[in-house]
């Protein structure tokens, strides 16, 4: 029988303790083998595999972004009004219709036309500072690395890819803790993107071309077509998502490969190891540690009774590191098979959407990063973003051979 959470003498995790800082894998890990609960300043810590997946397939527990945007005391309408039509934060009958519709656009076969691009775009950063024998990664590579992207997948012209790169700046703060002073930035770069796109949409309703744009554009389902707002709201979307998440996953995996020379070397020699080195990095250290549920009703979960309005936090890199579900979790190994089903895209009906297209940028990119850096290494102190939200490296020096 399940007991109330309240009566139950849980462990308290601190995002911002120093000892979780220095080390919060480690530290999670080892909370996770002693209690399937924790509890946090923002809610209960989920920290087991089956009960993270059980969490994330409930459709009683809604996305909690909206609530961390509600504690900022956002009233601007024209920023609610825009939250209420994203699929990042809508739910219910609209998050599935959207959803039927939309997943039509995210093909493997609309990933695979982006692969050639995703290659050239890795090489044509690299070229600079191969030379060179240095680099910091974040800022030569992965940071820029993305935007070429996802202007390809929306069917924007390559000129305008400055413009993407700031309207991706000023548009991730929304998923920020600074919503009150970064909203006039927020609400001006969605202004400007909304035009944009909104021109953009007639022209492919006019004249379609092989882009996930006119793929969106061209998805119905049952009769049901996106309306123009939907489109507009839904090229923001993939904008946010497959930005930020995308430029820090790939500085964290070359941070593991640079500490594993063996495993860079073996993955130079077998390229085909890339897909496996990308879900084994989204496994050990993913981006995006832990997601966040309300809980719309009262749930038993972990033999826990939780009252309804409770945020729950399934946390990712727990569960990526459960020893019931993974064979020795706390090995970083790129030739691991049979153990793809880490939970760092999430699960359920909010299962990422660009999971497959996320996989194959780290994987061209890998590849291509492993043949031509050779004797790749560390080269200096490592420096990290704050320790809730997205995370990765904001600066990561690296040296390795120089070619020309």
């Amino acid at each position: 029988m399940a007991t109330p959470i309240d009566a139950l003498d849980l462990p308290t995790l601190d995002a911002f303790d120093p000892a979780f800082v220095a080390d919060p894998f480690r530290a999670i890990h080892e909370l996770s083998l002693r209690s399937r609960l924790a509890r946090s300043p923002f809610g209960v810590i989920v920290l087991r595999y089956e009960d993270c997946q059980a969490a994330l397939r409930d459709p009683r527990l809604h996305q909690g972004i909206q609530r961390l945007q509600d504690l900022q005391q956002i009233t601007d309408e024209r920023f609610l009004a825009r939250r209420g039509q994203s699929l990042l934060t809508i739910e219910g009958d609209e998050h599935t219709r959207l959803r039927k519709l939309v997943s039509k656009a995210f093909t493997p076969r609309a990933t695979d036309r982006l692969r050639p691009l995703m290659r050239r775009t890795i090489d044509a950063l690299l070229d600079p500072v191969t030379p060179l024998g240095r680099a910091d990664f974040v800022a030569d590579i992965s940071a820029p690395y993305p935007i070429p992207i996802v202007c390809a997948l929306l069917g924007a012209p390559p000129e305008d890819l400055d413009r993407f790169d700031r309207w991706a700046e000023d548009i991730l703060k929304s998923l920020g803790f600074n919503l009150r002073n970064d909203l006039p930035a927020i609400l001006a770069a969605q202004d400007e993107m909304d035009l944009y796109m909104e021109a953009l949409i007639e022209q492919r309703r006019r004249d379609p071309q092989p882009d996930l744009l006119s793929d969106l554009i061209a998805a119905e389902e049952a009769g049901d077509r996106l309306t123009h707002a939907e489109l507009v709201v839904m090229a923001q979307t993939i904008m946010l998502a497959g930005t930020d998440t995308t430029r820090n996953q790939l500085a964290i995996a070359v941070w593991l490969l640079a500490q594993h020379p063996e495993q860079w070397a073996l993955l130079a020699a077998r390229p085909e190891l890339a897909a496996g080195a990308a879900d084994e990095a989204l496994r050990f250290n993913g981006a995006i540690r832990s997601t966040l549920r309300i809980a719309t009703t009262d749930i038993e979960l972990a033999d826990a009774t939780i009252p309804a309005g409770t945020m729950i936090i399934p946390s990712f890199a727990a569960a990526n590191r459960d020893p019931r579900h993974f064979i020795e979790p706390l090995r970083f190994d790129i030739t691991r098979t049979g153990e793809r089903s880490h939970l760092t895209f999430g699960g359920g009906t909010h299962y990422c959407l660009g999971a497959n297209l996320a996989r194959a940028e780290l994987s061209e990119a890998l590849a291509v990063l492993a043949r031509r850096l050779p004797d790749l290494a560390l080269d200096g102190d490592v420096t990290w973003r704050p320790p809730i939200g997205i995370q990765g490296p904001t600066s990561l020096p690296i040296r390795f051979t120089a070619t020309p």
